[in-house]
C-alpha cells in the first residue's frame, strides 16, 4: 500500500465516523508515510508521534487511530498528531490549541 491508497482508504472510513484529515496535505502525507513505515517496521501502524515499544500488546493504545483520538478531537478538535480533526478545526472556526499527551507515562517506558 502507498500513501495515496492509505489516504483514500482511511478518508472513506474515518469521515463516515466524523473524523477528517487535516487540510495540510503535506503534514498528512508525512504522517501517513510514517504510519506505513511503522507498519513495515513493527507489523502495525503505531502512532508516528509517539515512541513505540515494538510490542503490539504494549502499543495497542497507540495503534492509529489511537484510543486517545476520540477524547482529543472532542476536547481540542484535533488528535495529538493533528492527523484527524473536526470539520470546524479545518475551517478554522475553533482555535488550533496544543493537544497535550494523554498517554500515561508508564505506557511510555519512563
Amino acid at each position: 500500500m502507498n500513501i495515496k491508497q492509505l489516504y483514500e482508504t482511511l478518508k472513506k472510513i474515518q469521515e463516515a465516523k466524523g473524523y477528517f484529515f487535516n487540510t495540510d496535505r503535506t503534514r498528512v502525507d508525512e504522517l501517513l508515510d510514517a504510519l506505513l513505515t511503522n507498519k513495515e517496521r513493527y507489523g502495525y501502524m503505531a502512532c508516528p508521534c509517539r515512541l513505540a515499544s515494538e510490542e503490539r500488546e504494549s502499543d495497542k493504545d497507540i495503534i492509529c487511530p489511537c484510543v486517545y483520538r476520540e477524547p482529543d478531537v472532542k476536547e481540542f478538535g484535533s488528535c495529538y498528531c493533528n492527523l484527524y480533526v473536526t470539520q470546524e478545526w479545518n475551517e478554522e472556526k475553533i482555535p488550533h490549541d496544543y493537544v497535550p499527551e494523554r498517554r500515561p507515562p508508564e505506557k511510555m517506558g519512563f
